[in-house]
């Protein structure tokens, strides 16, 4: 693997106090934000949230982030207030998140909320559960989860909204998801799968047909 050394024009930060000398210091509100368990608003948000990412790495450092979504409500179960599980359902069996788990429990959850543009994030250690009980409050479709990850909540705290309204993310009028990049069947062609034409990669992708291997 290569590294891109910085152009001698570039003024890298190498240390924590030209960070600090950059940003500034946080203040006292923002330092301590963070909460070490669930608030019954922590928990509101939780059932409303169809959508998180998750943030793992490995022994070696190397990274994951990894989308997971499910029907609000079914997504994440709160145990109690300092331990959630997430649902995992069928997918393309690399598990690169799961494996980084094994090697390396702390993860890092951005949870979402269609339209709302601050997120709930929880850091916390890992673990994998094949079975258990409360699998049977996340059953979607008459399937249970291949697996859960349960989180022990070491931090969780709000964040603010301004990347979402820098970006329009929630704003219909900037959406335009085939205008400026290939659709998925093209883009599959060129990098995935060569040996299937255009027509057949249109219609595996074709919403009536992808949708049902989401849950089995």
């Amino acid at each position: 693997m290569t590294t891109t050394e910085p152009a001698p024009a570039w003024t890298q930060i190498a240390c924590v106090d030209e960070l600090v000398d950059l940003f500034g210091e946080p203040s006292q509100m923002v330092r301590e934000k963070g909460r070490p368990a669930l608030l019954d608003v922590d928990r509101e948000w939780l059932a409303a949230t169809p959508f998180c990412v998750m943030a793992t790495a490995g022994a070696d450092g190397s990274c994951d982030a990894s989308p997971k979504g499910d029907p609000a409500g079914q997504l994440v179960h709160v145990i109690d207030d300092r331990t959630i599980a997430i649902a995992e359902r069928p997918g393309n069996r690399r598990a690169d998140g799961y494996r980084n788990i094994l090697e390396n429990p702390h993860v890092g959850l951005d949870f979402l909320i269609p339209g709302r543009g601050d997120t709930l994030r929880i850091n916390g250690r890992a673990r994998l559960v094949s079975d258990a009980p409360f699998f049977d409050e996340m059953v979607v479709k008459g399937h249970r989860p291949l697996l859960a990850v349960v989180v022990e909540i070491e931090d969780i705290f709000f964040h603010c909204a301004k990347a979402f309204l820098r970006s329009g993310l929630w704003k219909p009028e900037t959406w335009d998801p085939e205008g400026r990049v290939p659709r998925r069947a093209l883009i599959a062609k060129e990098v995935e799968r060569p040996g299937m034409t255009v027509e057949q990669l249109d219609d595996y992708y074709r919403p009536e047909n992808y949708a049902k291997g989401l849950y089995g």
